[in-house]
């Protein structure tokens, strides 16, 4: 059993829970939890730690992942959870192609631009309703939150492991690419635009979402082929970005089922 905060593993794990640089120099993340951890693919496991307590609790289970043990303080010491559930993973990180979220793109499925979203939250949550809505995958600038972090991570609900996902310096190198293979590319704006109900789906298309404080940028929103709005009823003046881009995306999903019963 693992009893010191100066074991080179423990310091391993917080570095990796804390530090982008690590995790992008190492190629690994952490993942916490019991449902998660369950749903990590074979080829991507590094290592396991559980604590002294879910050991107990669990031996088949401790045993068949060849966790590593860690006494309970010093298992509440490595997490980023202030209850963790006892267990943790160290998972290699994977990024999609662009000619595969291109190729799912093609099945009518639309595809998420993130532009500089700040909230680990949101990009966690975009990522599971993603998953639900059926998209082609999500592309994010280099000023987007790290889909490592462990906000993050947690946010997916395990859907990191299915939604193809890819990042790139700045959505001016993906655009042009994605209009030349005939998608429409729609920007989400709160003050014009066609109503989003309203708009056609159907085909390769692909929704621009801008940073929560500040939306798009003029340079981004240039590259977009049309604008669409979310009306607003009383006070508020728009949604959240992952509330907005699940509305989105569960529009272009009803589009395609509707398009399937006919």
């Amino acid at each position: 059993m693992i009893t010191s905060r100066s074991n080179e593993k423990i310091r391993r794990i917080r570095e990796l829970r804390t530090k982008k640089k690590a995790r992008d120099e190492q190629g690994l993340f952490v993942a916490e939890g019991e449902r998660i951890c369950r749903e990590i693919p074979v080829d991507r496991w590094e290592a396991c730690f559980v604590s002294a307590s879910f050991a107990e609790a669990h031996p088949a289970l401790s045993e068949a992942w060849r966790a590593e043990v860690l006494s309970d303080d010093l298992f509440r010491y490595a997490c980023d959870t202030v209850n963790p559930q006892g267990i943790l993973c160290l998972v290699k990180k994977r990024e999609s192609s662009y000619i595969e979220i291109e190729a799912r793109m093609r099945e009518d499925r639309p595809v998420i631009l993130l532009e500089r979203l700040q909230d680990p939250g949101n990009l966690g949550t975009i990522l599971r309703a993603g998953e639900g809505a059926g998209i082609a995958g999500v592309i994010a600038d280099a000023g987007t939150a790290d889909l490592w972090n462990p906000k993050t991570i947690r946010s997916t609900m395990g859907s990191v492991f299915r939604v193809p996902f890819l990042t790139c310096g700045s959505l001016t190198e993906v655009i042009p690419r994605l209009r030349s293979a005939g998608a429409e590319i729609f920007a989400a704006s709160p003050a014009a635009g066609r109503m989003y109900d309203e708009c056609s789906f159907l085909g390769p298309c692909a929704f621009l979402i801008g940073n929560e404080g500040n939306g798009l940028s003029n340079e981004i929103s240039a590259l977009a082929t049309q604008t669409l709005t979310i009306p607003m009823e009383g006070e508020v003046e728009s949604l959240n970005a992952s509330l907005a881009a699940s509305l989105l995306m569960y529009e272009a999903a009803r589009q395609r089922r509707n398009v399937t019963k006919r």
